[in-house]
């Protein structure tokens, strides 16, 4: 796999901090870890903004995508809304994940916790060209369910 350097800084003065890392060869996402000095209970339908500790630095074509962690998901209905979060390469302050209970029960998040993803992605700039009509498709302007279910 290729790799591109991420330049990443701790803002956490917490000792057992931990770094984002990959936990399989294969993964794409680097778990992010809850940078809390106590406990955290996300009530049913709550949200709540967690510090992770880190700030990085990204080159100007890529960006990081926050995304939601699985098994948080599908055990205890704990996800991130505004997902996929997006950090510009320009951005430098700490990177916060806005966790969300989706289930009846209350969720305690624990210091150090794995809470998130982080995903790197090139991306390229767009640029509007206004016109009168766009291409035509077999498509169309059929949207929100019109391929089936």
């Amino acid at each position: 796999m290729p790799s591109r350097k991420i330049y990443i800084k701790k803002v956490s003065l917490n000792p057992d901090f931990k770094l984002p890392s990959y936990k399989s060869k294969g993964a794409a996402g680097m778990d992010l870890s809850a940078v809390i000095g106590t406990e955290v209970v996300l009530k049913p339908l709550e949200r709540s903004l967690i510090p992770t500790g880190i700030a990085i630095s990204l080159p100007k074509d890529l960006e990081a995508q926050i995304r939601p962690r699985s098994g948080l998901a599908i055990k205890h209905g704990i996800t991130l809304l505004n997902t996929p979060g997006t950090i510009d390469s320009d951005y430098r302050g700490e990177i916060k994940v806005i966790l969300v209970n989706l289930s009846n029960d209350n969720y305690t998040i624990k210091p150090n916790d794995r809470i998130a993803q982080v995903v790197f992605s090139q991306f390229i700039n767009g640029e509007f060209d206004i016109v009168e009509n766009l291409d035509e498709t077999d498509r169309g302007d059929s949207g929100f369910g019109s391929t089936g279910k």
